[in-house]
Protein backbone atom coordinates (compact mmCIF):
# COMPACT_ATOMS: atom_id res chain seq x y z
CA UNK A 1 0.00 0.00 0.00
CA UNK A 2 1.06 3.83 -0.37
CA UNK A 3 -0.25 4.81 2.20
CA UNK A 4 -3.21 7.02 0.85
CA UNK A 5 -6.31 6.74 2.75
CA UNK A 6 -9.68 6.19 0.34
CA UNK A 7 -12.42 8.17 1.51
CA UNK A 8 -14.84 5.54 2.40
CA UNK A 9 -18.03 8.20 1.17
CA UNK A 10 -16.40 9.21 -2.16
CA UNK A 11 -18.20 8.37 -5.34
CA UNK A 12 -16.41 4.67 -7.13
CA UNK A 13 -15.70 5.84 -10.68
CA UNK A 14 -18.05 3.58 -11.57
CA UNK A 15 -20.99 4.83 -9.88
CA UNK A 16 -20.05 8.43 -11.19
CA UNK A 17 -20.58 7.44 -14.72
CA UNK A 18 -24.54 7.92 -15.41
CA UNK A 19 -26.59 4.78 -16.17
CA UNK A 20 -29.34 5.28 -19.40
CA UNK A 21 -32.72 6.69 -19.26
CA UNK A 22 -35.41 4.15 -18.36
CA UNK A 23 -36.80 2.87 -21.98
CA UNK A 24 -40.75 4.21 -21.99
CA UNK A 25 -42.87 1.93 -21.43
CA UNK A 26 -46.65 2.17 -23.14
CA UNK A 27 -48.27 3.59 -20.51
CA UNK A 28 -45.77 6.55 -20.67
CA UNK A 29 -46.63 6.62 -24.79
CA UNK A 30 -50.36 6.68 -24.07
CA UNK A 31 -49.61 9.59 -21.22
CA UNK A 32 -47.65 11.61 -23.68
CA UNK A 33 -50.20 11.09 -26.59
CA UNK A 34 -53.23 12.16 -24.72
CA UNK A 35 -51.34 15.00 -23.22
CA UNK A 36 -50.90 16.42 -26.71
CA UNK A 37 -54.00 15.96 -27.51
CA UNK A 38 -55.36 17.57 -24.75
CA UNK A 39 -52.87 20.48 -25.83
CA UNK A 40 -53.88 20.38 -29.23
CA UNK A 41 -57.66 20.30 -28.44
CA UNK A 42 -57.04 23.59 -25.95
CA UNK A 43 -54.98 25.27 -29.13
CA UNK A 44 -58.35 24.92 -31.43
CA UNK A 45 -60.28 26.23 -28.64
CA UNK A 46 -58.27 29.02 -27.66
CA UNK A 47 -57.66 29.71 -31.62
CA UNK A 48 -61.25 29.28 -32.05
CA UNK A 49 -62.08 32.40 -29.83
CA UNK A 50 -59.91 34.48 -30.36
CA UNK A 51 -61.31 34.37 -34.07
CA UNK A 52 -64.63 33.95 -33.29
CA UNK A 53 -64.63 37.27 -30.74
CA UNK A 54 -62.71 39.52 -33.14
CA UNK A 55 -65.07 39.51 -36.27
CA UNK A 56 -64.40 42.72 -38.62
CA UNK A 57 -63.15 45.76 -36.94
CA UNK A 58 -63.54 48.06 -39.89
CA UNK A 59 -65.67 50.78 -40.05
CA UNK A 60 -69.36 50.42 -40.42
CA UNK A 61 -71.47 52.72 -42.82
CA UNK A 62 -74.23 53.96 -41.12
CA UNK A 63 -76.68 51.34 -43.06
CA UNK A 64 -74.69 48.64 -41.36
CA UNK A 65 -74.90 50.02 -37.66
CA UNK A 66 -78.51 50.63 -38.23
CA UNK A 67 -79.35 47.20 -39.76
CA UNK A 68 -77.26 45.90 -37.04
CA UNK A 69 -79.12 48.06 -34.51
CA UNK A 70 -82.38 46.86 -36.06
CA UNK A 71 -81.64 43.08 -35.91
CA UNK A 72 -81.49 43.48 -31.79
CA UNK A 73 -84.64 45.92 -31.49
CA UNK A 74 -88.06 44.21 -31.42
CA UNK A 75 -90.39 45.54 -33.59
CA UNK A 76 -93.55 47.44 -31.14
CA UNK A 77 -96.31 45.45 -32.63
CA UNK A 78 -94.94 42.25 -33.58
CA UNK A 79 -94.61 39.01 -31.58
CA UNK A 80 -90.66 37.89 -31.20
CA UNK A 81 -89.30 40.10 -34.66
CA UNK A 82 -86.54 42.37 -35.36
CA UNK A 83 -87.44 45.48 -36.13
CA UNK A 84 -85.44 45.27 -39.18
CA UNK A 85 -87.30 42.28 -40.38
CA UNK A 86 -90.64 43.55 -39.78
CA UNK A 87 -92.84 45.29 -42.19
CA UNK A 88 -95.52 46.74 -39.88
CA UNK A 89 -95.35 50.37 -40.33
CA UNK A 90 -94.25 50.47 -36.62
CA UNK A 91 -90.84 48.26 -37.43
CA UNK A 92 -90.05 50.80 -39.92
CA UNK A 93 -90.90 53.45 -37.90
CA UNK A 94 -88.28 51.96 -35.23
CA UNK A 95 -85.36 51.43 -38.44
CA UNK A 96 -86.21 55.33 -39.06
CA UNK A 97 -86.01 56.60 -35.75
CA UNK A 98 -82.63 54.15 -35.34
CA UNK A 99 -81.46 55.69 -38.32
CA UNK A 100 -82.07 59.41 -37.11
CA UNK A 101 -80.01 58.85 -33.81
CA UNK A 102 -77.27 57.07 -35.89
CA UNK A 103 -77.41 60.30 -38.28
CA UNK A 104 -76.80 62.48 -34.79
CA UNK A 105 -74.11 60.52 -33.88
CA UNK A 106 -75.59 58.64 -30.97
CA UNK A 107 -73.70 55.04 -30.00
CA UNK A 108 -75.30 52.12 -30.63
CA UNK A 109 -75.61 51.78 -26.66
CA UNK A 110 -77.34 55.03 -26.52
CA UNK A 111 -79.70 54.17 -28.68
CA UNK A 112 -80.58 50.81 -27.66
CA UNK A 113 -81.38 52.48 -24.03
CA UNK A 114 -83.61 55.55 -25.75
CA UNK A 115 -86.12 52.43 -27.12
CA UNK A 116 -85.53 50.82 -23.41
CA UNK A 117 -86.75 53.83 -21.93
CA UNK A 118 -89.61 54.39 -24.16
CA UNK A 119 -90.54 50.93 -24.34
CA UNK A 120 -89.27 48.96 -21.47
CA UNK A 121 -86.29 46.32 -21.31
CA UNK A 122 -88.64 43.27 -23.71
CA UNK A 123 -87.96 45.85 -26.74
CA UNK A 124 -84.28 44.92 -26.95
CA UNK A 125 -83.86 41.31 -28.29
CA UNK A 126 -80.33 40.81 -26.73
CA UNK A 127 -81.18 41.62 -22.96
CA UNK A 128 -78.20 43.16 -20.26
CA UNK A 129 -75.83 40.80 -18.65
CA UNK A 130 -76.64 41.96 -15.61
CA UNK A 131 -78.71 41.29 -12.50
CA UNK A 132 -81.24 38.36 -13.15
CA UNK A 133 -80.85 38.47 -16.53
CA UNK A 134 -77.12 37.33 -16.23
CA UNK A 135 -77.73 34.42 -14.44
CA UNK A 136 -79.99 33.23 -17.56
CA UNK A 137 -76.81 33.46 -19.61
CA UNK A 138 -74.34 32.21 -16.83
CA UNK A 139 -76.55 28.98 -15.60
CA UNK A 140 -76.20 26.92 -18.45
CA UNK A 141 -72.56 27.58 -18.83
CA UNK A 142 -72.04 26.51 -15.62
CA UNK A 143 -74.04 23.30 -15.61
CA UNK A 144 -72.34 22.41 -18.71
CA UNK A 145 -68.94 22.66 -16.96
CA UNK A 146 -70.30 21.24 -13.79
CA UNK A 147 -71.77 18.17 -16.21
CA UNK A 148 -68.00 17.61 -17.86
CA UNK A 149 -66.72 17.39 -14.62
CA UNK A 150 -69.16 14.75 -13.51
CA UNK A 151 -68.45 13.15 -15.95
CA UNK A 152 -64.72 13.04 -16.47
CA UNK A 153 -64.85 12.02 -12.25
CA UNK A 154 -67.11 9.08 -13.53
CA UNK A 155 -65.47 8.27 -16.28
CA UNK A 156 -62.14 8.02 -13.93
CA UNK A 157 -63.87 6.19 -11.45
CA UNK A 158 -64.87 3.37 -14.08
CA UNK A 159 -61.42 3.14 -15.38
CA UNK A 160 -59.90 2.63 -11.46
CA UNK A 161 -62.29 0.15 -10.95
CA UNK A 162 -61.54 -2.17 -14.35
CA UNK A 163 -57.99 -2.25 -13.37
Amino acid sequence: MTGVVQDPAAPTPAATEESPAPAPTPADARRRRLRLSWLALLVVLVVGLVVGTSGDRGPRTTEERVDAIAETVRCPTCRSQAAADSDAASGRAVVAEIGAQVEAGRTDDEIRAYFSDIYGEQILLTPSGSGFVGLVWVLPVVALVLGAAGLALTFRRWKRWST
